[in-house]
């Protein structure tokens, strides 16, 4: 392998050996680099305008504690096999269900990358406009940022962690000097009684939009920690990113959208006394979030693309994402990203539970046993689905009723549920083959 082709080897199609493999912090670092972008201040900051601070904490802890336990399930099995979300799911849904799965995952993904990339263009524009006076069309900032993004992700894992490990320290300092800057003008008590800003939300609406803001990315763990150590690497990177470090983010943006009324994140920058220089550290973010996005969103064609390299799939998901950003995706495709979103959850909870049951089979050397369609596994998938979609609000949903007050939390539990009762139905069914051949 020459020089260009080690750069963008990322083992998109086999197990990551064991030579590339990572320890927690590393891929802690990813993980926080991919969770923390515009999208969860702003989330964060609408908890704040939208409920009292103490609120706030309990939401974002609850919500983030149970996302942070999806992901470690899902990360344990990543690291386990060494193989990609969409591998992994073949094993629990066969080789063609695995294509059904990558295709929703896939263009899931690279939508919800031209969201956030239309994010990133209209926030880097309102700095540029402050700074220099100078109005560059949001469009042609989504060019020049869906290129780069593009970039980092075609070189694969290797260059996320590397822009991670830049990226989230200052991120870290950003934060921690919001909340020391805050706590110089007010207490808590100040702060907790400050009137709402926004419509009330309850802590139950709170932590069902925390939840499914990062549904997605929990399942698809795997493309991460197939790069983690061993399975306890996998789990402590995915507990203390999404339990740790999102609830931090949640709970400082909250914070701040509290001290300066604002919910829009560049005008609690600015109010807080930032201004610049932070709007570029959250922008530094929203390149690491979104390379994730591209990443994983290729890693996913590459299971149905087997003969197109990887690097050209990730051109063609950014260049796609990146037209999506300036056509105004945001206005036009939202509701159609969030259906796609409500079939993903149930994905992680059939792998999950078949996983302990088959964790011997989910091996490379079986990938070409695996046959081409796992029936029950597939109603399990349209079950869990359907349920998701009855507990989900309209427009996205039927509403009918609600369980967890969170839908994607909803169809993973009856996903795990029902593939856990169909492996210990199989089991009884061989243990009784056996004792009966005996």
């Amino acid at each position: 392998m020459d020089k260009d082709q080690k750069l963008i080897e990322d083992y998109e199609l086999a197990p990551v050996p064991d030579e590339k493999r990572q320890g927690w912090f590393k891929q802690m670092l990813v993980w926080i680099g991919g969770i923390v972008a515009l999208s969860a201040t702003a989330l964060g900051g609408a908890l704040g305008s939208g409920m009292g601070l103490t609120d706030a904490i309990i939401a974002s802890v609850i919500g983030t504690f149970l996302l942070s336990i999806l992901s470690a399930l899902c990360c344990i099995v990543g690291a386990k096999t060494g193989l990609s979300t969409a591998l992994v799911s073949s094993f629990a849904l066969g080789r063609y269900g695995s294509m059904i799965v990558s295709v929703i995952i896939a263009i899931s993904l690279f939508g919800w990358f031209g969201v956030q990339l239309d994010l990133f263009g209209s926030s880097l524009n309102k700095v540029i406009n402050d700074v220099f006076g100078v109005n560059i069309a949001p469009g042609i900032l989504m060019i020049i940022g869906g290129a780069l993004m593009t970039l980092t992700a075609c070189i694969g894992y290797r260059a996320i962690e590397k822009l991670s490990t830049f990226a989230v320290p200052l991120l870290a300092i950003l934060l921690i000097g919001s909340v020391y800057m805050t706590s110089k003008n007010f207490t808590f008590e100040e702060l907790n009684q400050m009137p709402l800003t926004s419509d009330p939300l309850t802590i139950g609406m709170a932590i069902s939009s925390i939840i499914g803001s990062l549904a997605v990315g929990a399942i698809i763990g795997p493309d991460i920690s197939r790069y983690a150590k061993s399975a306890k690497d996998a789990a402590i990177s995915a507990v203390l990113s999404y339990f740790i470090g999102y609830c931090i983010v949640l709970i400082i943006a909250a914070t701040l959208a509290k001290a300066t009324s604002e919910v829009d994140v560049v005008a609690i920058m600015i109010g807080i006394g930032w201004g610049t220089g932070g709007m570029l550290v959250l922008i530094l973010a929203q390149w690491t979030t979104n390379n994730t996005n591209i990443y994983s969103s290729a890693l996913g064609f590459s299971v149905i693309f087997k003969k197109i390299p990887k690097y050209i799939l990730t051109i063609i998901a950014g260049m796609i994402g990146t037209i999506f950003a300036i056509s105004g995706i945001y206005d036009h495709f939202i509701p159609f990203l969030n259906v796609l979103s409500v079939l993903i959850p149930p994905i992680g909870g059939i792998y999950t539970a078949d996983f302990i049951f088959r964790h011997r089979e989910y091996n490379f050397d079986n990938i070409h046993q695996i046959p081409n369609m796992r029936v029950q596994s597939l109603i399990t998938w349209f079950a869990a689905a359907m349920l998701a979609f009855m507990t989900t609000p309209s427009p996205t949903g039927f509403g009918l009723f609600t369980i967890t007050g969170a839908p994607g939390i909803d169809s993973f539990l009856a996903a795990f549920i029902i593939q856990l009762i169909i492996g210990f139905m199989y089991k009884n069914k061989e243990l009784t083959v056996k004792g009966d051949a005996a």
